[in-house]
């Protein structure tokens, strides 16, 4: 893919795969592939391949998945709208007839025919609707085409076709002609939006608003400032922080509105989902308890309405955040605009597809008046060379010929002497069109009548040479008018807004209560037990043991943790842990933090074949210690203040305590704690 219409030699391959590929000469050497040593791969299979995939990629960019910058359809879009323009006669046609005759210019089958025409036709642009064509809020699908019907919209009559002005190629089976492009005056591409992955690529195009696209363009051709923003028929409300001209994204909301203190109303929904949908996404959110809702009614019809029954202890400003975070109520669009110009897929933005569409209006419109000029002219002329050939009585000289070129010699000679009436030579189609004129019309020729009707042409001739001198002007009020039909049409759906970002962890802070079962030794949200703490589902948990083990998790719902757990909290990876553990004989003291740590891992925080002894997290500045009596120990209490020991890593030893057997010890001074001992018999001392 290109960016701002530079093309790439791999580009040009690809796109031009029809082109017969060259021949190798010499083998292609690839890279080694895991450790494997560099392969040759010669031979017709790799040729055949090649060759037919990039023929595939290629069709697949150009002519069916990407649009058309030109008139903003993919090719089966177009081939629908060439088909109700071929077959129109102002009543509407079944749907089935007009796929079926779209199948001499489609040649992918009626379904994907179908689905087409039912989606162009729900834009409610192009395509005027009888009967069941299926509903976007809910998503139901169209009745089957043999029971719904369709006609062209005046929109689409009036600024998608003109035959004179359409290139046609031949179609896929070379029977029939089918246009490459339509001469399309409308910015379709921003109106309808677009969606398509194609080989190494995709696009989104987002839907616009329509009036805004036409004002966006007068004011293109004023040289004035503007912005256009998207549009959903959904509604809902929009944050466009992001959207960057198209090529970002954007935020979209329902409307949620309170009916009172325990009910909420949905009455739209964000693009590109469905009542079901967001429903299914609610009561998924309800049974992880994220939000809590009693019942969800839908008594959607022609607009939303999900009315959602919320508990007795939730209050609804809460609720409704809660929705917005968890269900689809909120959900985040991405736009990429990938579009085909001059047989190239191109990266473009917004404010460039509107500003090549305004210039291809003018030219457009310089193309019609052209022709329209033409047309006059040869009225004109036509005219006055019947007037010749009926006031001179020309006819007469036809009368005594007796061959065709003899009669075609005196038409010629009678009228060129009167040439300096007309515009121009007389040619071979204008004598034809003389020898055609009926007696029946020379009879009733009326001079008066008929020069009325060259003034009313000159003064249409003058009016469109004025046009093509004023060319901006002309395509401003030809903007003009249609924003003034259209725009009490297609007001804006979608409100802009500015989204405050929802503090997730804040919402659901106290969403789960971690128990432990002490009987079992079962922690978790789903353990009947004490309470320990209440946190959030995006929280992680850490377990400490006796042994030194130590593991982070999220918050499991029951998880067997034996009767050795000592210290079970949210986690905190630069928190200090004040630990006391013995290991082979001697007692030690340290801090740490425990860092960053793989979820489910297993770690140690003391030398195998410890076990803790003392486990605290509010950082305690003094343990107490009573020690076991022992034959000649002079201490048996000690406090230990730990102010002066650093805080390092898991993995570190600490510092030595004692060797004594410790009886007892705690950050707060034990039930037997001796306030009298001191001398031989005992001492209060500190580290």
């Amino acid at each position: 893919m290109t960016t701002k219409n530079e093309q790439s030699p791999q580009l040009d391959l690809l796109l031009n795969a029809n082109q017969t590929a060259p021949k190798e000469t010499a083998p292609v050497k690839h890279a080694p592939v895991s450790g494997l040593p560099a392969t040759k791969i010669v031979g017709p299979l790799k040729e055949l391949v090649d060759v037919n995939f990039l023929q595939y990629a290629s069709y697949v960019i150009k002519d069916r998945a990407i649009p058309d910058l030109a008139d903003g359809l993919k090719p089966v879009q177009r081939r629908i709208l060439w088909s109700l323009h071929e077959k129109d006669d102002g009543k509407f046609i079944k749907v089935a007839n007009i796929s079926g005759y779209c199948m001499q210019f489609h040649p992918h089958g009626d379904a994907s025919i179908n689905d087409a025409l039912v989606g162009i036709a729900n834009k409610n642009y192009l395509i005027e609707r009888q009967g069941n064509f299926g509903n976007i809020l809910t998503g139901d699908s169209a009745a089957a085409p043999r029971y719904i019907e369709c006609r062209l919209t005046d929109l689409a009559r009036k600024n998608l076709f003109n035959d004179a002005l359409t290139e046609f190629v031949p179609t896929y089976d070379g029977r029939n002609k089918e246009p490459v492009t339509l001469p399309c005056k409308l910015p379709l591409l921003l109106m309808l939006g677009a969606d398509g992955i194609a080989v190494g690529l995709a696009t989104r195009i987002l839907p616009h608003n329509f009036p805004e696209l036409l004002a966006a363009q007068i004011a293109i051709l004023e040289k004035k400032s503007f912005r256009v923003l998207p549009d959903f028929p959904q509604g809902g409300l929009m944050d466009v922080g992001e959207y960057d001209k198209g090529n970002g994204k954007v935020k979209v909301r329902a409307v949620i509105e309170k009916r009172d203190d325990r009910t909420l109303v949905i009455t739209e929904i964000p693009f590109g989902t469905t009542t079901d949908s967001l429903i299914a996404s609610i009561e998924d959110a309800a049974r992880k308890k994220k939000v809590k809702a009693r019942s969800i009614q839908d008594y959607t019809a022609e607009k939303v309405e999900i009315v959602v029954a919320l508990q007795q202890d939730e209050d609804a400003e809460n609720a409704k955040q809660a929705l917005y975070a968890f269900t689809q109520c909120e959900v985040p669009i991405s736009s990429n605009i990938v579009v085909i110009k001059d047989r190239r897929p191109v990266e473009m933005d917004v404010k460039e597809i509107l500003e090549h569409t305004t210039k291809q209006l003018v030219e457009l419109l310089k193309r019609e008046l052209e022709l329209e000029k033409k047309q006059l002219l040869d009225s004109l002329h036509w005219k006055t060379l019947v007037q010749i050939f009926v006031e001179n009585r020309i006819y007469k000289l036809i009368e005594q010929c007796t061959t065709n070129e003899a009669v075609r010699k005196a038409v010629r000679d009678g009228v060129n002497a009167h040439r300096k009436l007309l515009r121009r030579d007389i040619t071979e189609e204008d004598i034809d069109m003389l020898l055609d004129v009926r007696i029946k019309r020379i009879s009733l020729f009326d001079i008066r009548q008929n020069q009325k009707e060259m003034e009313d042409i000159a003064v249409s001739l003058g009016e469109v040479e004025k046009n093509l001198g004023r060319l901006v002007p002309y395509a401003i009020k030809y903007l003009q008018t249609l924003h003034k039909t259209y725009a009490p049409l297609f007001p804006r759906r979608t409100k802009i807004a500015r989204f405050n970002e929802i503090e997730v962890r804040e919402l659901t802070a106290t969403e789960l209560s971690m128990k432990l079962d002490k009987t079992n030794g079962y922690f978790g949200f789903a353990v009947d037990g004490d309470e320990h703490f209440k946190c959030s589902s995006l929280d992680k948990v850490i377990f400490v043991w006796a042994d030194g083990r130590y593991k982070m998790m999220p918050p499991p719902d029951k998880l067997f943790v034996d009767k050795n757990l000592l210290y079970a909290a949210l986690y905190d990876r630069d928190k200090p842990m004040t630990i006391v553990y013995r290991s082979h004989g001697i007692s030690y003291l340290k801090r740490f933090q425990f860092g960053g740590a793989i979820q489910n891992k297993d770690y140690m925080c003391t030398p195998e074949q410890s076990k803790i002894l003392l486990c605290a997290a509010d950082d305690p500045k003094e343990i107490f210690v009573v020690y076991e009596q022992a034959k000649g120990q002079r201490i048996h209490q000690q406090i230990f203040g730990t102010a002066e020991i650093a805080v390092k890593g898991a993995k570190t030893l600490g510092v030595q305590m004692t060797i004594k057997e410790i009886k007892n010890l705690g950050v707060t001074k034990p039930r037997n704690w001796d306030e009298t001992a001191e001398g031989p018999k005992g001492a209060t001392l500190k580290w």
